[in-house]
């Protein structure tokens, strides 16, 4: 800073009520904990468990150090609470209800983050948030985002592949997400999807845009290919597998450990993309800083009350909504219903079907009507299982089609399918929105999911390819058991 600055930033400081506003803001930040809990804890779980995540350890310690690195910024600026922008928390919180209520924890998480930045505005005000904008606005990388562009993702992928083995003129089929060559058959599984390349790649690249560049286009520039270029690269790293297989000739050769040398290979991508956009970097241009021309006067205490008093009582109105409807909701009821015979399988007393080493059984589940499809959504994806690695297919069985996932290692192979209001229903936005008005409601249909799990009994069952036959079997001979749940699903809740 000039010295005209810094005797400024002097005749500033003494008055410009910092202690009062992190007085206010850690008592907010403290509230804010509390109501979104939940929210955190599931955020950190996935950056635990999920190796998509992993980065998002990274992302407080980024924020300190571009909250660092602009300091002089709140030299010349104090805090001036406005409670008018209070106000703003109520978008986010009409968000964080409806994202509740259909039960998807990354709207929770997004809206949770708005409020935070509506009370950082209500608490230090307009010009301070202005100043600090890449560190707050880069606290979003704190939601582990992105996971519903999974079968997007391993669509390209498929696609990207396909187009390569065409113009190698390697001989090929696709169904789907399976890819067969004279080498072998290879799986576009959740994890090849490439989606933990692509959220490290957009975290960095927003880190990369706000640092060494400062016009938005270019900074636009590099979110876009911070987007475009892992998708294309993830692509390229699975055609090179497919591709490696035929001069290996063993298509498990070629797939050992890729992921791990997938990280290798985005590794090499992030360099290209840095070293591509450093002949345009602007970090040497002065980022311009509004100076008031003179010191004012530090805000009174009552302003930052009544910002602190706003904030808690609107960040706390959707949490609190939505505990009073948690309150008429209850646990799901659990039948273990009998289970038709199809050849091969006998029925026990239990209910259950004995196959030739393989144990049938099933679940039927109803809701309450006031639950929330988070409830419902995990339930299905507990009762399918949720292996990274699991083969996922479908079973079309008249009217409905089931879910199926069969695990990598034990081969426990699951089907399950829901149904809300008499109607078929999925994890997308439509049973979300119609399980919300339900919950609001409370006198809708009520939600059910019936799940039925092949299991092995002893060393000699059958293999995978069995397992799948015999449940596309056992499903399509389960029209009564379909029909009580159709049922269920129909009536009117209290």
């Amino acid at each position: 800073m000039s010295a005209a600055t810094e005797g400024l930033a002097a005749a500033v400081r003494p008055r410009s009520g910092w202690t009062g506003a992190l007085v206010v803001l850690a008592l907010a930040l403290a509230l804010f904990g509390f109501l979104f809990r939940e929210e955190i804890v599931a955020a950190v779980h996935t950056w635990e468990t999920s190796t998509a995540y992993n980065h998002c350890w990274l992302v407080l310690p980024v924020v300190a150090w571009l909250a660092w690195v602009r300091r002089d910024r709140l030299a010349v600026l104090g805090p001036v609470p406005s409670p008018a922008l209070a106000l703003l928390i109520l978008p986010p919180a009409i968000l964080w209800l409806l994202s509740e209520r259909m039960g998807i924890m990354e709207g929770r998480q997004l809206a949770a983050i708005g409020i935070l930045w509506a009370m950082a505005l209500a608490i230090l005000g307009w010009r301070v948030c202005r100043a600090m904008a890449a560190p707050l606005l880069y606290l979003v990388f704190l939601v582990p985002f992105g996971a519903f562009a999974v079968p997007l993702l391993q669509t390209v992928t498929a696609h990207l592949v396909e187009l390569g083995l065409r113009v190698l003129g390697i001989p090929h089929y696709v169904d789907s997400f399976i890819i067969e060559t004279p080498a072998g058959t290879f799986l576009v599984a959740e994890a090849c999807a490439g989606l933990r390349f692509l959220v490290a790649a957009i975290a960095f690249g927003a880190l990369y845009a706000v640092t060494l560049f400062r016009s938005p286009g270019r900074r636009l520039a590099v979110l876009a290919a911070a987007v475009i270029v892992p998708i294309l690269a993830n692509g390229a790293r699975a055609l090179g597998i497919v591709v490696l297989a035929q001069h290996l000739g063993s298509a498990e050769a070629a797939a050992a450990d890729h992921v791990v040398y997938g990280w290798g290979f985005f590794s090499v991508v992030l360099v290209l993309l840095i070293l591509a956009g450093l002949p345009f970097r602007q970090d040497s241009a002065p980022a311009g800083i509004s100076v008031p021309t003179t010191p004012r006067a530090a805000p009174g205490g009552a302003r930052f009350v009544l910002a602190g008093v706003l904030v808690a009582l609107l960040s706390s109105a959707a949490p609190g909504v939505a505990a009073v409807l948690d309150e008429a909701g209850g646990e799901p009821m659990t039948a273990t219903p009998r289970l038709a015979a199809v050849p091969g399988c006998t029925a026990r007393e239990d209910g259950a079907l004995d196959c030739g080493g393989l144990t049938a059984t099933a679940r039927l589940l109803v809701f309450p009507a006031r639950t929330t499809w988070a409830g419902v959504a995990a339930t299905r994806r507990r009762l399918l299982g949720d292996e990274d690695e699991a083969y996922i297919f479908r079973i079309p069985a008249g009217d409905v089609t089931w879910d199926a996932r069969q695990a990598p290692e034990t081969l426990d192979t699951n089907a399950a399918a829901a149904w809300l209001d008499g109607h078929l229903a999925g994890d997308g936005l439509r049973s979300r929105a119609m399980q919300a008005l339900n919950s609001l409601r409370g006198n809708g249909g009520m939600p059910v999911v019936l799940a039925i799990t092949l299991r092995a009994e002893g060393e000699r069952a059958p293999g995978a390819a069995e397992r799948r036959t015999l449940l596309t079997s056992l499903v399509e001979a389960q029209g009564e058991l379909v029909a009580r749940a159709d049922a269920f699903s129909r009536r009117v809740g209290n």
